[in-house]
Parts: structure tokens; sequence; C-alpha cells
């Protein structure tokens, strides 16, 4: 189940799902409101008559400039997205582009006008004036020039979503806001119940309790995208094995390469290993679901693009900066997924490929510290996200990450800064972290 909530959320996020439904909505719309036409009479008395067409002219003339209209309008739409894709991934990369297809009011604008359009055609069908029979939809004809209105309004808030969207703090933020969303998601994150202190534990003695060890192998090349991790869990616990796992979503997959072992006692089935691999989703591409470091690499991206020579933009690397200071800190007091997930009996099930906090401030800050050489702002930005980041952390292992980035961004600095001043700064933030 939880495989098809993860395929419909990602049918969800493409641009053409929901233009879709929009226009399946419209076609229906058209048949019901001429059905109800056909079926009622409205009489043309006063105001009301200043709102329905009486003639058989006057409404095909009226579909029709409203159709043609809302054609050339979608077209410009269209065509004011493919250039701001274009900016965008020219300026903030092209993983960013998947951002801007995500943005619900384009795809409900460009669904819209083509529905409008699809929807006048299919009621401007319905219009008879001819060899003694007249019949005009006025209802029909109504909502017609109810949704011109609202789409001509959807324009100017398409317009006016375009250019901000495309600003360099409007995607940072819009990131920062979606990975909070994630990470409140994906933290804790448990695959069976973990035990406390379960660091001590004696993995190899449990594997050694095991007679036979089976190799699993990648299905086909690709990204690990999604794990139902329940699932797989059950699945081991119902067999009495132990699975240990060798990678994590966003982990790329080579077809026919080990991802695995099973230990067990008992001899698996064919269509058994079959419900395993249909517990993974492996991709083209990566995707956010399960895999908090690509949305921190998006972050990264545009302030490694920043910092490079051809823009040269340390403002929008610092804001990044800020940015990953906020996530850092709130995943500084979360509780990672363990390494060893038990069953409901407290049975080890799985040993898994756990995400860890020094793996995501890696991640974070690595590359906008080797991109930010020549920029002493952002290197000093950097210690000072460090010494924010070191007073939200409570473990030692924790602390201790941190300390390490911050005697490579001194030790970066003190080689790439030619003001004394600039040093002397830094060292002054290092020192609050590193005691010196």
């Amino acid at each position: 189940m939880k495989k098809i909530l993860f395929f419909w959320k990602e049918l969800g996020a493409t641009f053409w799902f929901l233009p879709v439904l929009i226009i399946s909505f419209s076609v229906l719309l058209a048949f019901s409101l001429v059905y109800l036409d056909n079926s009622i009479t409205i009489p043309k008395e006063g105001w009301v008559r200043f709102f329905l067409v009486e003639s058989a002219d006057s409404a095909r003339s009226i579909l029709t400039t409203i159709s043609s209209a809302m054609m050339g309008v979608a077209g410009t739409v269209f065509s004011i997205t493919l250039v701001v894709l274009t900016l965008a991934s020219s300026q903030f990369g092209p993983r960013l582009i998947k951002n801007f297809m995500y943005i619900r009011l384009n795809q409900v604008v460009l669904g819209l006008y083509i529905s409008t359009y699809l929807y006048c055609l299919l009621v401007l069908n319905s219009i008879s004036g001819s060899n003694g029979y007249t019949f005009i939809p006025s209802v029909s004809i109504l909502v017609a020039i109810i949704a011109a209105v609202v789409n001509i309004i959807l324009l100017i808030i398409f317009i006016h979503q375009i250019a901000i969207s495309i600003q360099a703090d409007k995607v940072v933020s819009d990131i920062s806001d979606s990975m909070f969303e994630q990470v409140k998601k994906l933290f804790p994150e448990k695959i069976g119940e973990e035990k406390e202190n379960d660091e001590n534990v004696d993995a190899t003695a449990v594997v050694a309790g095991y007679q036979n060890r089976t190799s699993i192998k990648s299905p086909k090349n690709g990204y690990l995208q999604y794990v139902d991790g329940e699932g797989l869990i059950k699945i081991i616990a119902r067999h009495d094995a132990l699975f240990e796992l060798y990678y994590r979503p966003g982990k790329h997959l080579v077809k026919d390469a080990e991802i695995g072992l099973l230990y067990s006692n008992g001899k698996w089935e064919k269509k058994e290993f079959e419900k395993i691999f249909n517990l993974f989703v492996i991709g083209k591409t990566k995707t956010s679901r399960q895999d908090l470091e690509f949305s921190i690499q998006q972050m990264v991206e545009i302030a490694a693009r920043a910092l490079s020579t051809g823009v040269n933009d340390p403002y929008t690397a610092i804001t990044c900066i800020d940015n990953l200071t906020s996530i850092m800190c709130y995943l500084a007091e979360a509780k990672f997924p363990a390494k060893y997930r038990y069953d409901e009996e407290g049975n080890l099930r799985i040993i898994a490929d756990a995400l860890d906090f020094e793996g995501i401030l890696d991640t974070a800050f690595n590359q906008i510290r080797q991109f930010s050489e020549d920029s002493p702002a952002v290197i000093i930005r950097m210690m000072e996200a460090l010494t924010t980041i070191h007073e939200f952390t409570s473990r030692e292992s924790h602390k201790n990450a941190v300390i390490r980035h911050a005697e490579m961004v001194l030790s970066s600095g003190k080689q790439n800064m030619k003001e004394q001043n600039d040093i002397d700064d830094l060292t002054g933030r290092a020192a609050k972290i590193l005691n010196r």
C-alpha cells in the first residue's frame, strides 16, 4: 500500500497529471451543462436577461472568441514556462527544474486554459439555430464567460508568480521549506522497533546463528528511490530471517550487483524473493521522498554556482548557508534511524545502511567550503554557521563532527585569505568551538 502511495505522490508531482484531470473535468462539465440546458427552461426576465444569450449567432461568436483567446494565451503561458525553466536550469542547476514543475499554480493555469478551450468547442458544437430548431445552451455559455474572467485573473497571478519564482532568495526559501517538511517526516524514521544503545549489538553473533546466506542482487540499473520498510520487516520476520541491506534511498544500483545479504535457516522460494524486490522502487533519477541528501545537494548546488567565477554572488551562497544551518540545527536534536532494526518481538531483522548526522553535515558544507576559497565573507559565515550548530548539539559524536568541519574551515581560511583582519575575524569565531 505504501508503495502505491509513493507512486501516487510521484504522479501528482508531474507537470501533466493535474492538467489532464482538469481537462477531463471540463469535458464532463460540458456534457452535463448542455444536458441541463436541454432539460430546463430559464425565463429571460428581469436582470437575468442581461447574462443569457438569446441568439445562436451571438452564442457562437462568444464561444469562438473565448476558445481562440484561451488557446492563444495557453501558448503564451507554455512559452513563459519554458523560458523560466531554461533560466532556472542555467542559473540554479538542472536539478532545480523539477522544483519549478511541482508548482501547483503553473499546472492549474495551463490546465484551465486548455480545458476552457476544449469546453468551448464542445458547447459550440451543441448550438443549433437552423431548420426551424433552435437550441442555445445559455447556462453553459454563462459558465464559459465566468471561466474566461477567472482565467484573466489567473494570468495576472501567474505572471506575478513567475516573476518571483526565479529570484534566488525565493528559490532557496522554497527548498528550505521543502526540506523542513521532509526532515520532520523522516526523522525519526523507523523500520521496525529500535533498541536503545544498539551500537553495542553484536551483529556477528546474530549472523552466526543462521545457516544459509543468500546474495540479493539488484534487478536493474538506477537509483534506489524508495524502500517499504514495514513491508520488508514483515516478510523477513515471517521467515525468521535477517536481511543486511548495503544501500539506502538515493544510492545508485548496478544491475546484478550485490545490494544485500539474506541470512536464513530455511529455503526461500523464488516468489518470496520477488516479494522483497516489489518493496523497492528503482528509478532513473533521484527523488527527495526518502533521500534527504538529494534536497541538501540542491541547496549546495545553488551555493556552488553562486560562488563560481562567472557568477560571483556570495550573498546567495550566504543565504544557502543560513538555510542549511537551520536544517542542521534541527537535525542536531533529531533522533536518527538506527542501523539495527528489530521486529515487535525484539529480534534483529534488518541491518540497514543508516544515514547519520556526520554524513549530512559533510553533504551540506564540504563542497561549499571547497568553492568558497576565494570568498572570505562566505568562509567566515560558514564558521558562524558551525558555531550555531555546535550550540544545538548534545551528542559527543555530533560535536566531534562539527569540530572537524570547523577545523577544515579554519585551515582553508588561513591558507587562502590574504588580509590579516579577515583571518583574525575567522580565528575569533573559531575560538568559540575549538577553544583556541
